[in-house]
């Protein structure tokens, strides 16, 4: 595949025609070639414009990463030293290996977070002026299944905050849909033809396509190789994101005054959570994720990241170096790239183009899932789509910073692995000192047996440092929230944000186990070959069933009970040692029940925990945005049955029809399973219930995409109608 390009049918595009012209620009086709993992020269680099400010932050690196490789010298030294005091055994150096590589990876977010705290420290109020623009941009949604209420009122406020910047004119939005819900399809349109009527002077577009290829990646590729031409720079968004205007031209801006950017990412705060769980997000993402965000983006420089949404991307490159192939063999390490935000960045630094964020940029918003369950579904997803990009690290051509991003991300998951790894070695140490009497008549002669003897002093010492490691972050940000009377303010005063800080590191405390076996258990699972789906996610506050919640936890139930059994048979001071992980698993089907429960978190939103500035005095887009979703949703468009409206309103099927494109054409012998299936239970049904009965989801979606099959459903009369049969 490495010298193919990248066409509109390979897109998943649906041999779009005319018949779009109505809902979509003319087309402007940019080729999209896939790139190759195995090949590249550095003479196909393009020299930087702009070079002084691609230079790499050295010293900043230097004190992030040499300051990680030193605390994590110290904790191993202090790890050995805990072994050390008698013969060291097989299992103690499994210990000391896996206690070296768990504690590397918190100390890198110790001294990132450090930087970024005195980073912030340095930057507070700065506001560069924004200058007036001379391109033009498009602002892209891609949508699946989602609530069009949702999607379209987040749209519609987020063109009329930037028509309140007076530089609308640069702008152009789509909403490019991959939805397969028939219903869901039907009320986008309608809800398109209605932003259009409410904001006649805004450039709107929506196109949904045929066949969703390459999920998201693919949605995205196929409106830069069909319209891509018109749009030197594109802001990506995902169907949660909300920007403001200011934010969206701040983007813009950045991006035609750096000829050399390719990619430039903002740093989405949370809103809109009402669950406890969310609102615990919520409440972590604004307080801690600024320092986390500052740091990565002064260590990163040039060399930065892509999280896929909330980003201005420059179109040409990324038609020009970010085509993804498909890799070799089947899923979950084969097949489409998953995560192909990071691949893309990756490519288009090794074009020759910068990545880099603006973390001071502002204005920034998305959501986050409901549930504890809801955040696995998900993760499940992210878990696959980074570790298979363990089979693209050693691309040829990618900088040591894309390899680093990539490393990150396999390790974010590995992490649970050997954290978990490391929590059994040291129940069986601690079982094997207490229980297994020493064998004291060896074939190798000695004095004394060799069994397991620990430093206890210096292991409860280490255990402190670590806990003081990993909780560092979040009072860097809570030092930095105190101190900015706007945050501390809008948290609900100082001793608010203080005892809302001690009640998320509580309950995350409570919650991390739980996480650790479920990411556990996705590494197996995708290790042993098996595939994740791609669902549509849960996007609004709502609780799940307590039986699916029981069936989702109880294993991690048994296994506290298990770990709280043999700790007592030990030691009573090991149960307090260990008390929360095993509480954490104990209750992880209350906890994981509470995570989802709406009444408690705005009962926590009630007594001031867990505020944060954006909810306390929403900004303007926000609020506009769940009005205008209120308002959408009660005209109960989202909920019609889309056959039922199709065939009794005929407006409503010339509008359908108008945003057709023409069916693709088959070759000889080639037969659509569900048009073929769809056309013949239409020609069997006697009225349009029996048709609304016997269609299958996929057919009903194949009727909707067929003109001739939605005059044989408009022909069907409906059972009030037809004359009783004798």
């Amino acid at each position: 595949m490495d010298s193919l390009t990248l066409t509109p049918k390979d897109a998943g595009a649906s041999d779009m025609g005319s018949s779009l012209g109505s809902s979509m620009p003319g087309f402007a086709p940019l080729a999209m070639p896939v790139q190759s993992f195995k090949r590249f020269s550095r003479r196909d680099r393009r020299a930087l414009v702009a070079p002084r400010l691609a230079r790499a932050p050295v010293l900043t690196r230097l004190l992030i990463f040499g300051g990680a490789l030193a605390l994590t010298a110290y904790g191993a030294d202090q790890m050995f030293k805990v072994v050390a005091v008698g013969t060291i055994t097989p299992l103690e150096w499994a210990m000391v290996v896996l206690f070296v590589v768990t504690f590397s990876w918190v100390t890198l977010s110790l001294t990132s977070a450090v930087v970024g705290f005195v980073w912030l420290l340095a930057h507070r109020g700065r506001r560069e002026p924004t200058p007036r623009l001379r391109e033009r941009t498009a602002v892209v949604m891609p949508i699946y299944n989602e609530a069009p209420s949702r999607v379209f009122g987040a749209m519609q406020a987020i063109f009329e905050d930037v028509e309140r910047t007076g530089q609308a004119h640069a702008f152009d939005f789509f909403l490019l849909s991959d939805t397969t819900d028939a219903n869901v399809w039907i009320a986008e349109e309608r809800a398109f033809v209605a932003i259009r009527a409410r904001l006649p002077q805004a450039r709107f577009y929506y196109r949904r396509r045929r066949k969703n290829l390459a999920r998201k990646a693919g949605n995205i590729a196929d409106f830069v190789i069909h319209w891509g031409g018109h749009y030197p720079q594109m802001v990506v968004l995902d169907a949660d994101s909300l920007m403001t205007g200011e934010a969206i031209v701040g983007l813009a801006a950045a991006m035609e005054a750096d000829p050399d950017a390719g990619i430039i990412q903002s740093q989405p705060l949370v809103i809109n959570r009402n669950t406890m769980f969310a609102r615990l997000q919520q409440f972590a993402a604004r307080i801690a994720g600024p320092v986390i965000g500052a740091g990565l983006s002064a260590w990163m420089g040039r060399d930065g990241n892509y999280w896929g949404h909330n980003a201005i991307v420059r179109t040409r490159a990324f038609a020009d170096h970010c085509g993804l192939p498909d890799l070799p063999g089947k899923p979950p390490f084969g097949g489409h790239i998953l995560s192909h935000d990071f691949i893309e960045a990756g490519l288009m630094r090794r074009a020759g183009f910068t990545v880099y964020m603006l973390p001071d940029l502002g204005g920034s918003y998305e959501e986050s899932p409901p549930s504890l369950i809801d955040l696995a579904a998900r993760d499940r997803r992210w878990c696959q789509g980074n570790l298979q990009h363990a089979r693209i690290i050693g691309a040829r051509g990618f900088t040591l910073a894309t390899r680093q991003h990539l490393a990150h991300g396999i390790m974010g998951y590995l992490a649970s692995p050997l954290w978990m790894a490391q929590l059994l070695v040291g129940i069986v140490l601690v079982l094997q000192s207490h229980y297994i009497r020493p064998e004291y008549f060896t074939k190798e002669f000695s004095l004394f047996p060799a069994w397991p003897r620990f430093d206890y002093e210096r292991a409860l010492q280490l255990f402190e440092l670590t806990i003081g490691i990993l909780l560092a972050p979040k009072f860097l940000g809570l030092l930095l929230a105190l101190i900015d009377p706007k945050t501390r303010r809008g948290s609900g005063g100082a001793l608010a944000l203080v005892a809302s800080t001690f009640v998320e590191i509580i309950i995350s405390a409570a919650l991390a186990p739980i996480m650790m076996l479920i990411q556990s258990g996705s590494v197996a699972q995708i290790l042993s070959g098996r595939d994740t789906g791609w669902n549509p996610q849960r996007r609004d506050d709502g609780s799940i069933p307590f039986s699916s919640i029981a069936r989702r936890h109880r294993s991690h139930v048994l296994l506290g009970l298990i770990t709280l059994f043999a700790a007592g048979l030990i030691s009573p001071s090991l149960v307090v040692w260990m008390s929360p992980t095993i509480a954490g698993l104990v209750l992880s089907i209350p906890l994981s029940w509470a995570s989802g429960n709406r009444s408690i978190g705005l009962a926590m939103r009630r007594i001031g925990l867990l505020r944060t500035p954006e909810e306390t005095s929403p900004p303007e887009v926000v609020d506009r945005a769940n009005a205008l979703a209120a308002e959408l949703a009660r005209s109960g468009d989202d909920r019609d049955d889309a056959l039922q409206a199709i065939a009794v309103d005929p407006a409503l099927r010339v509008l359908h029809e108008s945003f057709l494109a023409e069916a693709p054409r088959h070759r000889r012998g080639e037969v659509d399973v569900e048009t073929a299936v769809a056309a013949a239970k239409l020609n069997d049904a006697q009225t349009l219930e029996d048709a609304r009965a016997w269609l299958t989801a996929r057919e009903r979606v194949a009727v909707l995409g067929d003109r001739a099959l939605i005059a044989m459903l408009a022909r069907l009369p409906s059972a009030a109608d037809r004359p009783n049969a004798a």
